[in-house]
């Protein structure tokens, strides 16, 4: 253990320090201004002239569906209601039963405007969306990879164009706010959002959702091209003890402050404009009901300046569910004076009622109101919504749709979509090859796009996609019907033809199995058990008995485990969920005309309970020289697939690992580089991925921890010399006293299979 550390501060900036007491706590910097000082000034005046029913009704959010007399079908006189007399400032959500056109939320938004000029102020509404994956509630939006696909590409500047052009199509559709990227650090992959997150890293995710932010709302967020972020869900969300949505997390302080609260310091200091709050619970205390999640470290730690907004009728969930408030005004008294700004109600009036009643007894403070009220205000100046209508023009949205965009979301899918096994270069295939596609994912767009696709759970990209190609379609389009057949085999929780497909496959080359998950979000894809489902699991072992070679591809939201057949299978792709562009990009990886260059952005686990990150400790990944010699075990970590694995076509050879500095002080920073040489044939990008480890800690230290990636592309017998640098902060770690601390000694620099050591003194 060492006895002294250094300690100093982690700033948005590197801070240097000049004694060796000097701490501070959890990941902290100055406030982040995210509104211009006009927005602002102008918010103030404006909030100057308002009625305390005007400020309350601006903190109100409710879903367009409560407008609705049919689904898509407006009641004008309720609408009129809730921005006339109620005053509301938000709407959410997607009329009608999901995918609407850009010219029918043009429509909407039309009357939406209409009905907000009537009112005194004539203050414009604020519509957000969950525009998850693209405009993914708009018929005819380009759809991307969803976040855990995009994390696999390990390519931020892709994601930021790929962003862009979410952003794009998002206003097309006459919307400015969307409740994205989703942020969370999910500690299990039983977790059914995990595939709407970056994976288990804080690193990657770092990087990851700070390329979104920039992507969405670009230099200027008022510019019709771009949209406004709520960065989601803060925090510590993905952390269930139990894996179940919504349910309550255990996270100590120190493990919070160094693993989750980076990620969203990051997005704050890329100027995120708002915040969604996490409907769980951390050590008993629901986030919304927590001044010390919502004031002290959001606000006055992490320097967050934005708009703090609840989840879906979490406020009404604190007595309903958490059971921390005896009833709905209590509830609403608790969340605002813990530094909630806007209630999702979603759905009625009790929030406004009970805090106008609240204002008036003096229970909630006007101070705490107008603050609020200031920055609802100040993004909507930001945004532009005063000064020019909401509804976009389609003239000015050519690209809508577009080829250019399509193209942009097949490059994501064919980056993200990882080749995890090629026994014996089975990949790719010749297109001459007799291929039997068969599986329950073979034949269907929800299983390539997954929920937040034109509806929450995203049951009709059938229905919508009907001009996209489904796996199977794919095929045929390739190499033609005749050398394609299929039999479906199974449905995710159905057996449905297992011996048909048994039968085609004697006549067959290569079988291609696609299994994987339903489409789900949110507590319908709540599971018991991480196998993958029985009917599933019986096709595998029937295809797999015939003895024809096997491409395993996988389609899923979360790594579901398939060790028992999967080690019989000739080649394994996981393609998460990669978008409406997925299935083209598959086909042109299996047979070669695009070389694969996705990362697994996780661990995949070997067994359902065998669960261990890769930046384990050393107690998790004990192998045979560290065991007593007369012990029968199984090594404590062997996951199936690593953090970070994924195949090529062709070779890539690291050399030349150079360090400038051997010894390092506290306020230094490294330099680092490796040569990579393309040894193939083919050309390919590699990810090159950099490791640190801290040898000795007075906390147990991890096996080894991601501080830096780049992805490269090289031709056959092209070397490049990659370089990185190290930054004061990425020798931290949060201790014991739950300070970020450097301790001298040594560590280990990690870049494929070459190591260096250096020692900070």
């Amino acid at each position: 253990m060492k006895l002294n550390f250094f300690a100093f501060a982690v700033f948005a900036v590197s801070t240097m320090t000049t004694g060796a007491t000097t701490k501070t706590t959890v990941v902290t910097g100055p406030p982040v201004p995210v509104f211009s000082q006009s927005s602002i000034s102008k918010a103030k005046k404006l909030l100057s002239s308002l009625t305390l029913e005007e400020k309350i009704g601006q903190m109100n959010q409710l879903t367009i569906t409560s407008f609705e007399k049919s689904p898509g079908v407006l009641d004008e006189s309720k609408l009129e209601e809730a921005i006339v007399k109620y005053n509301i400032g938000s709407i959410l959500n997607v009329p009608g039963t999901g995918g609407v056109t850009p010219e029918v939320w043009g429509k909407l938004m039309a009357k939406i405007e209409a009905i907000s000029n009537k009112t005194d102020k004539k203050i414009p509404i604020l519509y957000g969306i969950d525009a998850i994956h693209g405009s993914s509630y708009t018929a005819g939006a380009t759809l991307f990879p969803q976040q855990i696909g995009m994390a696999a590409t390990w390519n931020t500047d892709l994601v930021e164009q790929g962003t862009r052009v979410s952003a794009y199509e998002t206003r097309a559709s006459s919307i400015p706010w969307v409740f994205s990227p989703d942020l969370d650090l999910p500690r299990s992959p039983v977790w059914s959002r995990l595939w709407e997150s970056f994976g288990e890293d804080t690193y990657l995710s770092k990087s990851m959702g700070v390329a979104m932010v920039k992507g969405f709302e670009g230099d200027n967020v008022g510019d019709k091209y771009n949209v406004a972020t709520c960065i989601k869900h803060f925090v510590g969300y993905g952390s269930t003890v139990t894996g179940r949505d919504r349910t309550p997390s255990i996270i100590p302080d120190r493990v919070l402050q160094q693993f989750d609260l980076p990620i969203f310091k990051a997005a704050i200091d890329a100027k995120a404009k708002s915040i969604m709050i996490s409907s769980g619970e951390i050590n008993g205390t629901p986030v919304h009901a927590s001044k010390k999640m919502l004031t002290t470290i959001l606000k006055e730690q992490l320097g967050f300046q934005g708009m703090v907004l609840t989840d879906w009728q979490d406020i009404i969930y604190l007595y309903t569910r958490h059971k921390v408030a005896k009833d709905n005004r209590e509830a609403v008294k608790i969340a605002i004076n813990a530094g909630i700004d806007m209630s999702m109600v979603p759905d009625n009036y009790t929030f406004y009622n009970d805090l106008l009643s609240l204002a008036k007894s003096g229970e909630v403070p006007m101070t705490r109101i107008d603050d609020a009220v200031l920055k609802i205000l100040a993004l909507k100046y930001e945004l532009g919504l005063f000064d020019q209508p909401f509804v976009a023009k389609p003239k000015d949205y050519k690209k809508f749709g577009s080829t250019e965009h399509e193209t942009l979301a097949y490059n994501a899918a064919a980056e993200s979509i990882t080749l995890l096994k090629n026994n014996d270069g089975i990949l790719p295939l010749s297109k001459n090859k007799k291929i039997l596609v068969t599986g329950s994912t073979a034949n269907s767009m929800k299983f390539l796009n997954g929920g937040w696709t034109f509806t929450w759970q995203g049951e009709k990209a059938d229905e919508f996609e009907k001009d996209e190609l489904t796996i199977l379609e794919a095929f045929e389009n390739k190499v033609g019907k005749e050398n394609i057949s299929y039999a479906q085999g199974v449905e995710i929780f159905k057996e449905v033809n297992i011996a048909e497909a048994v039968k085609k496959a004697q006549s067959v080359d290569v079988i291609v199995l696609c299994i994987g998950e339903h489409n789900y979000t949110e507590t319908p894809g709540d599971i018991m058990g991480l196998a993958i489902t029985e009917p599933q699991q019986k096709l595998a072992e029937a295809i797999l008995a015939t003895g024809k070679p096997v491409v395993l591809v996988l389609n899923e939201g979360r790594p579901r485990t398939i060790t028992d057949f999967e080690k019989k299978t000739k080649a394994t792709i996981q393609c998460y969920l990669p978008g409406s562009e997925g299935s083209r990009a598959l086909v042109d990886i299996i047979y070669g005309d695009v070389n694969p260059s996705g990362r697994l952005p996780y661990n995949y686990p070997r067994f359902t309970n065998s669960l261990q990150k890769y930046n384990r400790k050393y107690t998790e990944s004990l192998g045979d020289e560290e065991q007593n010699d007369d012990a029968d075990y199984q090594k404590s970590y062997n996951p199936l697939y690593e953090f970070g694995a994924g195949l090529s076509y062709t070779t890539f050879d690291y050399s030349n690992l150079i360090v400038n500095k051997k010894e390092f002080g506290t306020s230094d920073t490294i330099e680092v580089s490796v040569t990579v040489k393309n040894t193939g044939k083919l050309t390919g990008k590699e990810v090159i991925q950099l490791y640190l480890r801290d040898e000795i800690a007075s906390i147990t230290p991890e096996v080894k921890s991601l501080r830096g990636f780049q992805k490269v592309n090289l031709t056959s017998g092209e070397s490049k010399t990659v370089k990185f640098t190290l930054n004061p902060q990425d020798f931290q770690f949060v201790n014991e006293a739950e300070k970020w601390v450097a301790e001298p000694g040594e560590f280990t620099i990690k870049i494929g299979n070459l190591t260096k050591s250096i020692e900070l003194k």
